[in-house]
């Protein structure tokens, strides 16, 4: 048995022994941003624990720019750079730690809170709060003041949640979710990580599908940061490397088969005038276009036609596409239905990646071309005109899935496991482990744990 799979075995079953399984509580936790080492003062150089992020005002109406200037405040950061592995064994480390020492109390479900009142679980959820390092030791007692609020603000920024200060419902369903459940989370992002060979460079792009955000990351910082839309429960978003090799304007859309097969056929036998309202046309393997009521749209074989949607406001790529060449045939792009980005669940896609302001992220990506400026490229769509620009040079690119990760300001982030594969993999490692064990104490195959 490897020592990497050693220690996540023995960190399971130290885990395991101490705390109740977080079972009651998985479905309702929503987790994002974390915070310093569990059970220590966070440090006033930490700007993660400095101030509290502020509640949202009355704003001007929510626009792509400013939701990526809003993402990009929360923290430069990387979720994804060459330490991140080492991070996550140390946050897995200091959680374990804090489950040797109780972990943290449960909330009751029913406990109040009203800022500026008294409560009888004020002084229980400022403990919560003190254990992961959201809220100062010296700050156990007292009434739910500013202070308590700023700690309530820290721990939703860290679990991915709106920072009001309020203690709303899926706050404290995250606040509860013991710390056995988190560390099972950093093990299976850690294990997640330890076979993704990714080459990173002085810039490449992450997506990490279950924050359901994009990161531009240049120089170890990231630069830009982008609200996501990514697969569907049932269509989950892959885990992949590659490479970007190009950016398309007013781009058509060649449908996938399998979609062909279930909506468009689905479509068509209930509207025949759908393809045509769609701005869709159906062409034989030769690109040449064929009439749509030649063709069997009862959905029960595979479709031998390919469905194109032509480029314009209408086409669901809406007026940008990223090239990145890979075997599972997603991509990330601009969307006709922008106002999807301002949804707090972004799971909604049927694999591909759909970014908010993806504009800027051209522009980003196509710097190294002087020709294609943020509007130069607003000019070019503004043309309807179809256009291929190939990058000069190409940028690595990385859709991740990690729902615990540690940055390097030792921060702690959560996310929720939107498709349930947490679980699934740490049962398989330990089954993986439980073989080799087994195998090692076989006299014919001793040999094999040596």
């Amino acid at each position: 048995m490897s020592k990497r799979h050693a220690v996540i075995i023995a960190m399971n079953l130290f885990a395991t022994g101490l705390l109740a399984s977080a079972s009651a509580f998985a479905q309702s936790e929503t987790t994002g941003q974390a915070a310093a080492a569990p059970g220590t003062v966070p440090a006033t150089a930490n700007a993660a624990h400095t101030a509290a992020p502020k509640a949202a005002t009355a704003a001007p109406a929510s626009t792509a720019e400013s939701r990526s200037a809003a993402a990009l405040a929360l923290t430069h950061e990387p979720t994804f750079d060459e330490g991140t592995a080492q991070r996550i064994k140390d946050a897995a480390l200091s959680y374990s730690d804090l489950a040797v020492r109780g972990g943290w109390p449960t909330i009751p479900a029913d406990a109040k809170f009203a800022p500026g009142v008294q409560g009888a679980n004020d002084d229980l959820l400022r403990k919560r709060l003190i254990l992961t390092g959201d809220l100062a030791a010296d700050k156990a007692s007292g009434a739910f003041d500013q202070d308590l609020a700023d700690g309530v603000k820290r721990f939703q920024a860290r679990h991915g949640l709106a920072p009001t200060g309020l203690m709303t419902p899926r706050t404290l369903a995250a606040m509860n979710v013991p710390v056995q459940k988190r560390i099972r989370q950093l093990e299976a992002s850690l294990e997640r990580l330890e076979n993704t060979n990714f080459s990173f460079g002085q810039r490449y792009v992450v997506v990490n599908i279950p924050a359901a955000f994009a990161e531009a990351v240049e120089n170890d910082v990231v630069v830009r940061r982008y609200r996501v839309i990514v697969g569907k429960t049932e269509k989950p978003s892959p885990t992949l490397t590659a490479q970007i090799t190009g950016v398309v304007l007013n781009p058509t859309w060649t449908v996938p088969s399998s979609i062909a097969k279930t909506e468009i056929s689905a479509h068509m036998r209930k509207d025949p005038t759908y393809l045509a309202r769609m701005h869709m046309e159906v062409l034989d393997a030769h690109d040449n276009p064929i009439d749509p009521h030649s063709v069997d749209w009862s959905g029960t074989h595979t479709p031998n036609f390919t469905v194109r949607q032509q480029n314009g406001s209408f086409n669901a790529l809406g007026a940008v596409k990223i090239d990145m060449p890979n075997s599972y045939s997603v991509y990330m792009h601009d969307t006709n239905q922008r106002s999807l980005f301002s949804d707090d669940y972004r799971f909604d896609s049927h694999g591909c990646s759909r970014v908010d302001n993806v504009r800027d992220l051209a522009a980003w990506l196509l710097k190294d071309q002087p020709k294609w400026t943020r509007a130069a490229i607003d000019a070019e769509i503004a043309t309807g005109q179809h256009l291929e620009v190939p990058m000069a040079r190409k940028v690595p690119v990385a859709w991740v899935y990690l729902t615990a990760w540690m940055t390097k300001d030792q921060t702690i982030q959560f996310r929720n496991d939107v498709y349930s594969q947490d679980e699934q993999l740490l049962e398989a490692t330990a089954e993986e482990a439980a073989f080799f064990s087994n195998a090692g104490n076989h006299p014919l195959t001793a040999h094999m744990a040596q």
